[in-house]
């Protein structure tokens, strides 16, 4: 029995141990090569550096204007995270507690959204942010972001809500609360950890995104950090600055790596608390 149960366990552990280094090492070496000189890389690309310097860093910092683009991403990211959650939190609730004509179609329409592939509506944008003047704007930028995750969050947040006790809105509205009051003091703390999950998910996926950055914004002032590394790497083809890559990799997944490591609790919990309630 012992030896069957580890055999069994060997068989699911190989396979996700082989997969973890296949990630992990890339991340590894990248992490190394930010710390090494050109030649260093050249000379020996898997090997550790001979000193660890931040010279790659300060380069990339100063002269490529990651400061900067580093400052547009995080505004983007919380701006355009807030927004989402100023909309899909009424909205979920809207959709989940109050009945009225079109209700379950409206969900529909939302959910449905979600599988719409996001690049058909790139052209149209373009056209309306030129028309708004907020193309080549990051606020114009954070407002389709928010946009864009709306259906997934609405589709989180509803199955959270889903769950709470009906009772306790009656009880507060006999006490005399309204239904705003309702929505912000009941229903939103009760579903602190589908908010939690929905706002890391969509923060990840506003800080890592690149193409409707690539399409939305043009002066090099307002690039994002996804620009910022895509324009680090065209010149690298002519300058042979590897270093300098690597370490503006490494400074743009750290806030990522920082935000799941402490989070990943909840966002596991809010996931799987989602799907069951779902």
């Amino acid at each position: 029995m012992k030896k069957g149960s580890f055999f069994s366990r060997s068989i699911v552990r190989i396979p996700l141990i082989i997969w973890s280094l296949a990630v992990l090492y890339p991340i590894f070496w990248m992490v190394l090569g930010a710390f090494k000189s050109n030649a260093e890389i050249y000379a020996n690309p898997w090997g550790l550096p001979e000193s660890f310097s931040f010279g790659n860093f300060v380069d990339a910092w100063s002269n490529y204007n990651i400061d900067s683009s580093v400052f547009n991403s995080f505004i983007v990211t919380g701006l355009g995270a807030t927004l989402t959650l100023a909309m899909a939190i009424p909205t979920s609730y809207a959709l989940e507690r109050m009945r009225f004509r079109g209700n379950r179609l409206l969900f529909t329409l939302y959910i449905s959204a979600m599988m719409i592939p996001m690049v058909l509506g790139w052209i149209p944008l373009f056209f309306l942010l030129m028309q708004l003047n907020l193309l080549d704007n990051i606020f114009g930028l954070s407002i389709v972001y928010a946009i864009s995750q709306l259906p997934f969050s609405i589709f989180v947040l509803t199955s959270f809500m889903a769950t709470i006790p009906k009772s306790l809105e009656e009880a507060a509205a006999i006490d005399g609360m309204s239904p705003y009051g309702i929505l912000w003091k009941i229903i939103t703390p009760l579903s602190t950890t589908g908010i939690i999950t929905v706002t890391i998910m969509n923060m990840i996926q506003f800080w890592n995104e690149y193409f409707m950055a690539l399409i939305f914004l043009q002066s090099e002032g307002n690039y994002t950090l996804a620009l910022a590394i895509d324009y680090i790497s065209n010149e690298t083809q002519y300058t042979n600055a590897w270093g300098t890559l690597f370490a503006s990799l490494v400074i743009a997944i750290i806030p990522v790596i920082v935000l799941y490591a402490i989070f990943q609790r909840r966002i596991v919990k809010g996931m799987t608390e989602g799907a069951i309630k779902g």
